[in-house]
């Protein structure tokens, strides 16, 4: 794995801010647009994909990068949840629904393979050498 230096760099980071991007696309518009629980819910998991993924990054920790990362996968978890709420209540048709929660379940195995790839790394992070 080649050494990453900005989050901005991570596969699941880029991918999360797409995701992030069509979430708020999706949302802003129609029945879901006014359903302000779900709208706001939905937003703040997607946002926090991205934020726990830099906020691990910056640590400069491998084993704080596991647990952000940890967390980020949670919240992808999270708006995959929240996407059904939106099929079932008709907000979304089954081909965004789809797509949304394909870019969702891809991040989270990015996400799992680079806490794979730390937990096994002899490497302790940035702030340790």
């Amino acid at each position: 794995m080649a050494t990453l230096k900005r989050f901005e760099d991570i596969e699941a980071w880029k991918k999360a801010r797409v995701l992030t991007k069509k979430v708020y696309a999706v949302s802003k518009n129609g029945s879901f647009a006014k359903d302000f629980a779900l709208r706001d819910q939905i937003r703040t998991a997607a946002i926090s994909i991205m934020a726990n993924i830099a906020e691990g990054f910056e640590r400069g920790g491998s084993k704080e990068f596991i647990q952000f990362l940890s967390m980020a996968k949670a919240s992808s978890a999270e708006v995959r949840s929240h996407l059904y709420v939106t099929l079932d209540q008709s907000y979304l048709d089954e081909s965004t629904f789809r797509e949304l929660y394909s870019l969702s379940n891809e991040i989270n195995r990015i996400i799992s393979g680079l806490m794979s790839y730390l937990s096994d790394s002899k490497v302790k992070g940035r702030k340790f050498k």
